[in-house]
């Protein structure tokens, strides 16, 4: 699994600024649900001086997700727009003591998030790097733009650096000679610039697709090194649904282990708990434009019918990992999620 600083493992577990945010006059809402990676940043800007005077967070994803919204929530607090603007994903990281290579997107989301709350703030449009350029990556959306500008912030020269920090060849990878092309030309581009040497540049053919995905897989066939995450109980998975806790996607492993010392249900009370849960995360899921609904409960198999913009979408698959992990933690039973057309 992935090694954390003490500071990401606090700032997962104890979010600081994470709710919604009253009077907020600058919101910035980037990513998706449904692809598995959601932020929005709501801010409190002074008319007169545009000094942030407050900033929460409402995000849908991993522990780095959670860790980085809430460490810029503190970093832009008491800075101006235009020092804000001035803050790059790797400052989001750096804060946090850094980040494992694999999660760097989750900085990057927090840095499209504050972009998109000054332009919000300001009134003028913000096209974030998914709408520029040529589709690359259709299973996270990811588009040259986004790519282009990845490499050149962060000076990477490598395929496998493009996932971690884009998510981009981390789906069927399909994309890969896509990512391949825009890394080689923006490399080029650098050299030419004096932004990296020669022997850095990346060139096509350096790595194949296969590479890329032995590179990229998640460790989880290994035994975690970091302690097992919180259980999330219905009761917090309403105020996640309030829109007062962090809702968070699941982890690395899809399937929790169902807790030992679960007390036992009837089977009303399983059906009535399994309903109340999928209650609790379906709005989640319609902000994006997608929905859950339950159909059957079949002994531990939960049929579910997804729509909206859950049918065909290529990562319906965590969409349902995540969904089946806050059953399993809600119920204590080792449930399986089923979706059905």
């Amino acid at each position: 699994m992935w090694d954390y600083t003490d500071k990401v493992k606090d700032y997962f577990f104890n979010p600081v600024n994470a709710g919604v945010l009253e009077h907020a006059n600058a919101v910035g809402e980037v990513g998706a649900i449904s692809c598995g990676d959601a932020l929005k940043l709501m801010m409190r800007v002074n008319p007169e001086t545009e000094v942030i005077e407050a900033a929460k967070f409402q995000t849908f994803g991993c522990g780095s997700a959670i860790a980085s919204s809430s460490a810029l929530t503190e970093i832009v607090l008491g800075k101006t727009l235009d020092e804000a603007l001035a803050i790059s994903n790797q400052d989001i990281a750096d804060f946090l003591g850094g980040l494992p290579p694999e999660k760097m997107h989750c900085s990057v989301m927090g840095y499209e998030a504050l972009q998109a709350a000054v332009a919000d703030y300001r009134g003028v449009e913000w096209r974030d790097d998914h709408e520029e350029g040529a589709l690359v990556c259709k299973c996270f959306g990811v588009d040259e733009g986004m790519i282009e500008r990845a490499v050149r912030s962060n000076k990477l020269t490598t395929p496998e650096q493009i996932t971690h920090y884009t998510k981009a060849g981390g789906g069927c990878l399909t994309c890969f000679e896509g990512i391949e092309a825009v890394l080689a030309r923006v490399n080029e581009e650098m050299v030419a610039e004096g932004l990296i040497s020669f022997d850095e540049a990346y060139r096509i053919g350096a790595m194949d697709a296969r590479t890329l995905r032995q590179k990229t897989r998640p460790k989880g066939a290994e035994t975690p090194k970091v302690e097992a995450k919180p259980i999330i109980a219905l009761a917090d998975l309403e105020r996640a649904a309030a829109g007062t806790m962090v809702l968070e996607k699941p982890a690395e492993a899809p399937v929790a282990a169902a807790p030992s010392a679960a007390p036992r249900l009837t089977t009303i009370q399983k059906i009535k708990l399994i309903e109340e849960t999928l209650e609790s995360i379906r709005p989640y899921l319609k902000l994006d434009g997608g929905d859950c609904e339950l159909v059957d409960v079949d002994g531990n198999n939960v049929i579910v019918k997804l729509s909206g913009a859950c049918v065909g979408c290529q990562q319906a698959s965590l969409t349902v990992n995540g969904v089946q992990e806050k059953l399993i933690a809600a119920t204590g039973l080792p449930l399986r999620v089923i979706p059905v057309k």
